[in-house]
């Protein structure tokens, strides 16, 4: 059993915040905690050490409620703030977001410090070193002013002279903050340094309490050539950016598109001049786009709207949809045989009946649209929500997130990239779908021009037609891009 024990008015320094009684946690029939009774006062600084697999992660786990006892009681003061090994900063935040996000979520707390971080408050996580990481994962911990503070072996990553420097700060703010503080560790000279207690677990079970307040020091290098060394090497600091990216090369994917595009060209040509009256040449039909532009371009509005309405009828249908399936697979179980047996169905068979229902104007182009580009849309969103790390949400958990802000935090730009990169393929098909309803529902369009056209033998004016279909499809893809670019412009610093 665990719950939580609501903030005195006045904790004093005698007054646990953390008291454990009895506390067991079996995975898979093993036993990993094993009736740990520990209390821990306000302020305290308490190390927990041992050999890996001991339990320490665990015990901490339980602390912060991200797991529940099988047996035994928790009592914590308040929601405990964490710090994860693996620091767990949301890429697509900057610093100063990161820091931010508890009080974005919750609507309390306040930035207590930077930690040195305020000059790099506009990078994103990835151009960081790992001891700057460290810095923005305990100032976001921080900011929660939860009045206990869980750390899982935050500096194990570090070298050791950094690591040095950052025992030193920690101890420092311990002292500034009188946070209570639970740190597990794997080094015996940090435990000790930091910690006034140090809980030595094993097999699941605490075998000591030591007190070690004020018995440690920062190295351990203090005699003969270890020492020298150390001097010369002073203290460490982490305060660096990763090197720049490479010099940039020249533009080949240009010159390639550039080199294809004139054999095709090179190409339709042999094959005009072989069989001229059914193909037109290019000089053919640049003449026709040319004399036709104003037409084209009012068949391209009409052709851009049945795509519009389409692809926004995808989005509001699909989003939803897919999110719930990516939540569910339940959910997943029951739509996809539908969904799948609704692609499989060709267009031209549906055409008939959306004509009866709802006659040749825009309403049967739009749904034709719908139908033909949702599928991507409702895959992306799916498999964008599921691919979401889970590691993620456990931070968002010891915050005490709503659901509303884990979804529009994490669920919504964690899945961003992906659903991204399902429009880019809906506004392609899109296109084609109203380019097709065109030719089955007529009306205006470039689809029913380019029929129209083909039916009385003007096969340039067809070709222009396609011409202009090819620079739609390419623009409206380099829109979602640009779009997808700008969105992810964090992947790109």
């Amino acid at each position: 059993m665990s719950q939580t024990i609501p903030a005195p008015p006045q904790a004093t320094p005698t007054t646990p915040v953390i008291r454990l009684s009895g506390v067991s946690v079996a995975f898979g029939g093993h036993e990993v905690l094993k009736g740990v009774d520990l209390e821990v006062r306000k302020g305290e600084f308490i190390a927990i050490i041992g050999p890996s697999g001991g339990g320490k992660s665990t015990l901490l786990r339980v602390v912060a409620g991200l797991l529940k006892a099988q047996q035994g009681t928790v009592e914590v003061l308040g929601q405990p703030a964490m710090v994860f090994q693996d620091y767990r900063l949301l890429p697509w935040r900057t610093v100063e977001q990161n820091i931010r996000l508890p009080i974005e979520l919750t609507g309390r707390g306040r930035v207590e410090t930077y930690l040195g971080m305020k000059p790099y408050r506009q990078y994103y996580p990835h151009q960081l070193s790992g001891g700057m990481k460290a810095r923005v994962a305990i100032a976001r911990a921080l900011a929660q002013e939860a009045e206990v503070l869980l750390m899982d072996e935050p500096f194990a990553a570090l070298d050791a002279l950094v690591r040095e420097r950052f025992n030193l700060e920690l101890k420092q703010l311990h002292q500034r903050t009188g946070k209570t503080i639970l740190f597990v560790t794997h080094s015996i000279r940090e435990a000790v340094y930091l910690a006034d207690r140090v809980v030595v677990l094993t097999g699941g079970r605490i075998e000591a309490i030591l007190e070690t307040k004020d018995e440690g020091r920062i190295t351990a290098f203090t005699d003969g050539l270890e020492a020298e060394l150390r001097q010369r090497l002073g203290v460490a600091d982490s305060t660096f950016i990763e090197p720049s990216p490479p010099p940039a090369r020249p533009p080949w994917e240009l010159l390639g598109v550039a080199g294809l595009s004139g054999l095709f060209i090179l190409v339709w040509s042999l094959l005009a001049a072989r069989i001229p009256l059914f193909v037109p040449s290019p000089t053919q039909v640049a003449t026709a786009f040319a004399q036709n532009f104003s037409l084209l371009l009012q068949q391209a509005g009409a052709t851009l709207e049945a795509a519009f309405w389409g692809v926004l009828t995808s989005l509001l249908l699909g989003l939803p949809i897919g999110y719930a399936m990516g939540r569910s697979r339940a959910l997943e179980r029951l739509f996809s045989p539908f969904i799948v047996a609704l692609q499989a169905i060709p267009t031209i068979i549906i055409a008939p009946l959306l004509v009866i229902w709802f006659g040749y104007g825009l309403t049967s182009k739009v749904i034709t649209v719908c139908l033909i580009s949702i599928f991507p849309v409702l895959v992306s969103t799916m498999v964008g929500v599921r691919e979401v790390d889970k590691t993620y949400r456990e931070v968002f958990q010891t915050m005490g997130a709503s659901a509303w802000g884990v979804f529009s935090k994490l669920e919504f730009p964690g899945a961003l990239p992906v659903v991204l990169g399902g429009l880019r393929l809906a506004v392609s098909l899109a296109l084609i779908g109203a380019v097709v309803a065109e030719f089955v529902f007529g009306g205006a369009g470039l689809g029913y021009l380019a029929n129209s056209e083909r039916l009385n033998f003007r096969y340039a004016n067809a070709f222009a037609a396609v011409g202009m279909m090819v620079i739609l499809g390419i623009s409206l893809y380099a829109l979602v891009a640009g779009l997808e670019g700008y969105v992810l412009r964090y992947r790109r610093k």
